[in-house]
């Protein structure tokens, strides 16, 4: 399901997943690699949604 929220660029911020098993874009390291969690809402607010 993260996958799925990724492809169509939906932050996730809760979920049980370990954290080396999320898979994170390259582009996702520009947006800061402290607090993964906002780097995933600022990507996403950056590159908008893939399908409208």
């Amino acid at each position: 399901m993260i996958t799925l929220a990724s492809i169509l660029r939906i932050p996730v911020s809760m979920h049980n997943v370990k954290e080396e098993e999320i898979f994170r874009p390259r582009a996702w390291g520009s947006f800061g690699t402290a607090e993964p969690e906002s780097a995933d809402y600022r990507a996403c607010q950056t590159f908008g949604p893939l399908y409208k």
